[in-house]
């Protein structure tokens, strides 16, 4: 029951990444619609049957955890299942257990979060002028998240952060993201907007390659590949001007789906084994038919069997509709 997951291709399972809540307390242009309908709270596992289906990864080989959203610190008691889960990185089972976030909420809990054994943390942050978080986000503030970002450096987190790629919108200020980030210490990862979900709008106007962006910062810095990696499907290089680390993460112009290691499980319990593909399977119910894990493990070996060797995301005029119906919040972050 312990042996380590291994999937068709050859590729160990090693990093889980779990939503625990669909909510989110902004509604970013290219990740959600403005007024979004969320799941009913019944429909969410509970914290103990979130603890108790990590743990089961766990045992089966996963050595990596990220908890996201939706927004995970607006989880009521999540940093009770953080705590908990806190038991594995002691006992050794787990090297890392991580939180994506939008920062909003970080001032808050970001001492708790240290204390309860995370010691690094994303942050989704597209720009750092006011009036464009403001358009991004819809509802955010950006002196919220900053204040949250310093908060955690304070406590003792290292940070990356997490800016998508917009034409348009944040283009002009990647290398002034990048500047501020490095200057912290913190290191920045660039996303490629994915077409999950419908967002009241064209992803084909969003939508900037980041070949293109690489370019525009080479004509600037010294970008030097490095084999530095988070466990990700992000690839490095070092600014030598900076001294800080920008990762590239391109599912559309060069995926890196030969080596993934990577599946997701919503705050339903639902699996996910690509986060661009429609195939899944039910953890809730072999989860609540019995106490012990056994039928929930048998769920879990029997899905990694179908994951796929990738997926096929494609934004291009002529694929208006998202490659998968449900939102990013939906699936985890």
């Amino acid at each position: 029951m312990s042996a380590p997951l291994i999937d068709p291709f050859a590729r160990r399972i090693t990093y889980l990444r779990v939503s625990v809540t669909d909510r989110c307390d902004f509604r970013c242009v290219y990740c959600m619609s403005e007024h979004m309908t969320f799941l009913p709270k019944r429909d969410l596992l509970t914290l103990e049957e979130l603890d108790r289906l990590c743990s089961a990864f766990v045992r089966l080989g996963v050595r990596r955890l990220r908890l996201t959203g939706g927004e995970p610190l607006v989880r009521r008691g999540l940093p009770t299942l953080i705590r908990s889960l806190g038991r594995h990185l002691e006992s050794g089972a787990l090297d890392e257990l991580t939180l994506t976030t939008n920062g909003s909420q970080l001032a808050t809990h970001a001492a708790e979060l240290y204390a309860a054994g995370v010691r690094r943390v994303n942050v989704s942050l597209d720009t750092l002028d006011e009036v464009n978080f403001k358009t991004i986000t819809r509802w955010g503030d950006l002196r919220q998240v900053l204040g949250g970002i310093e908060a955690a450096l304070a406590a003792g987190l290292k940070i990356k952060i997490n800016t998508v790629a917009l034409r348009g919108v944040n283009e002009d200020e990647i290398s002034r993201i990048a500047e501020w980030a490095h200057g912290l210490g913190m290191d920045l990862s660039l996303i490629e907007t994915m077409p999950l979900g419908d967002i009241e709008g064209d992803r084909t106007d969003q939508y900037l390659p980041l070949s293109l962006v690489r370019a525009r910062l080479a004509q600037r810095w010294t970008l030097e590949d490095i084999p530095y990696r988070t466990g990700g499907p992000a690839r490095y290089v070092k600014v030598a001007e900076t001294g800080g680390r920008i990762g590239f993460i391109t599912p559309l112009t060069h995926n890196f789906c030969e080596s993934c290691n990577r599946v997701r499980v919503t705050c339903t319990g639902t699996l996910y084994m690509c986060l661009g593909q429609d195939d899944a399977a039910d953890l809730r119910a072999p989860l609540r038919a019995s106490k012990d894990d056994d039928l929930v493990t048998q769920a879990i070996r029997e899905a990694i069997t179908r994951k796929p060797k990738g997926h096929d995301f494609v934004i291009d005029r002529r694929s208006a509709k998202p490659a998968v119906a449900r939102h990013m919040s939906t699936t985890g972050g």
